[in-house]
Order: structure tokens, then C-alpha cells, then sequence
């Protein structure tokens, strides 16, 4: 990647589970300047964690990306999106159960949308996945940015055995499969 990147950015939306396991994939990607976790796609004002995880909010756990988009595009990110977590899994990811845990694109633009749609068309038509993709293309409604205690999760909290079972080998996978899109110093 080039280091004369612009000074644009733009913001992506994103839902795949535990958003734990997002955040710390989409910290280490080149373009990406800043992930908050946070909860997306429901119908409650100002939901809490714990009101997000009884599942009666609509929210889905979710991470709002800042990036620039001259350095890493919104397909990019969707790339990434499609390899950390199982898009065919409806309300779930591995033992994590509920809406809050389930695949989905909350579009902030037209373009978005497209490209969101597009891209689930282009792996439905690869059959890398042999159950259909269940992933919701939605609009973003509102964003709700998660407690303090949520940010930089793994960074933080490297022993702990969600972090340890769940979180760290998503990171691993995506370190796998999209080395050349490590940001510098992120390691190997």
C-alpha cells in the first residue's frame, strides 16, 4: 500500500457475531483507522449491553469502521466481513445465540447497498458456502456506540477464555488469509 493514502474517510457498518471478534480483525487492517464496537438494526433508544444480550432490543452486535476508502474499499472490508464469520448461520455464530449475534450489512449509501448485494451474489455464485447466506443488507438506522469497557476487547483482555477460544482465532484466520492487507507493524 502506498503511504500517500487521502485524508477521506467514510464509515462502514458491519454484524457478525460477537463484535469482540470484528473489532479485533478490522484493528490490524491497512485503511482502517478506527473501530467502535457498538449495536445496530433494533428498535430501542440507547440500548445497553445487557439489554442488547437478552435479544428483546432487535440490536445486532456491530462495528461502526472508519476507513479510507483511497486505502481499503468498502469491498475490501466485505472480503474480510465474509472470511471471519459464517454468513449462513441465522441468529448465530458458533455457540453465540440470539439476533444480536446475527450476519448483517447496515448500508449507510445506495453504493453500499449495491456492493453489499453484489457480493453475496458473486460468493452465493463461487458456492463457497454450502447453506445459503443469510446475511441482512439493511439500512443503517442508528449506531449506538458500545460501553468503554468493549473497546479494544482483545488487546485488553488476552486471557480471557472467550478471547482466547472465540476471539483469537478469528484474528488468526484473517492474519491467514489477507496477509498482504496487515497494517504495518501488526506482525505476522
Amino acid at each position: 500500500m502506498s503511504e500517500s493514502h487521502s485524508n477521506r474517510t467514510e464509515t462502514a457498518t458491519l454484524a457478525g457475531g460477537c463484535f469482540w471478534c470484528l473489532e479485533a480483525v478490522y484493528q490490524l487492517l491497512e485503511g482502517v483507522h478506527g473501530v467502535k464496537s457498538g449495536y445496530a438494526g433494533g428498535h430501542a433508544a440507547n440500548p445497553t449491553y445487557q439489554q442488547v444480550c437478552t435479544g428483546r432490543t432487535g440490536h445486532a452486535e456491530a462495528v461502526r469502521v472508519t476507513y479510507d476508502p483511497d486505502a481499503v474499499s468498502f469491498d475490501d472490508l466485505l472480503d474480510v466481513f465474509f472470511t471471519i464469520h459464517d454468513p449462513t448461520t441465522l441468529n448465530r455464530q458458533g455457540a453465540d445465540v440470539g439476533t444480536q449475534y446475527r450476519s448483517a450489512i447496515f448500508h449507510e449509501t445506495e453504493a453500499q447497498k449495491e456492493a453489499a448485494e453484489r457480493k453475496i451474489a458473486e460468493i452465493t455464485a463461487a458456492g463457497i458456502w454450502p447453506d445459503p447466506i443469510v446475511t441482512e443488507v439493511a439500512p443503517l438506522e442508528m449506531f449506538y456506540p458500545a460501553e468503554a469497557y468493549h473497546d479494544d476487547y482483545l488487546n485488553r483482555n488476552p486471557t480471557q477464555p472467550y478471547c482466547q477460544a472465540v476471539v483469537a482465532p478469528k484474528v488468526a484466520k484473517f492474519r491467514r488469509q489477507h496477509l498482504q492487507r496487515l497494517k504495518r507493524g501488526a506482525g505476522v
